[in-house]
């Protein structure tokens, strides 16, 4: 079987929205693709999970999003996992379910880009992935690489351009809770899954 080129799109997804489908879609075609796979975080190392909705409501809201999409799928790996989940923790066991040839991108958007100092083992993840970081309107990347460089001398990422978009799953939580419309900002199954649960 050939190596795969294979993209790992990692976040809340609470709820994954228009913007989320856009990336893995942009990052399919410029990095030639063969697939995408959203990893639902389960519990947050840097954000308070009690604030969120629960794993495996943002789990299956994400599978809904991307089910028209034969190359979108959707991983459990931290879903599942007990305790906090970590971006390193998480590539070293995709590792073990893939193929030795086939090539991994992490893809994130620029507005993470700082945070990776923070991150578990942040020197390790580099050597199961390849970083790639989307571009969204009004970040500086070479301001938030200087600062990632700072504590990461040998960092590096490749870089994709998404369109000028912008989304965010924090205001669409905040239109929920003013009992205004996410139509179109969402999938339309997502957001009847929104209404149903009476998520945010």
């Amino acid at each position: 079987m050939p190596a795969e080129r294979i993209g790992i799109l990692g976040g809340t997804f609470d709820p994954p929205h228009i913007g989320h489908l856009v990336c893995a879609q942009e990052a399919l075609v410029q990095l030639d693709l063969d697939r995408v796979i959203f990893m639902v975080c389960g519990k947050p190392a840097l954000k308070d999970s009690s604030a969120i909705a629960t794993a495996e409501d943002r789990y299956w809201m994400t599978c809904l999003a991307v089910a028209d999409n034969p190359a979108f799928e959707v991983s459990r790996i931290e879903v599942d996992r007990i305790g906090t989940s970590y971006t390193v923790d998480t590539l070293r066991e995709l590792r073990q379910q893939i193929d030795d040839g086939d090539e991994v991108f992490f893809i994130m958007g620029a507005d993470a880009l700082r945070e990776v100092p923070q991150w578990k083992d942040a020197r390790r993840v580099g050597e199961y992935a390849t970083f790639v970081v989307a571009t969204r309107p009004g970040t500086d990347v070479r301001a938030a690489r200087a600062t990632v460089l700072d504590r990461l001398p040998n960092f590096s990422f490749d870089l994709i351009i998404l369109p000028n978009l912008e989304v965010a799953s924090s205001d669409i939580r905040e239109r929920v809770r003013n009992g205004q419309s996410i139509h179109y900002l969402v999938s339309e199954e997502v957001e009847h899954y929104v209404q149903q649960r009476e998520l945010y």
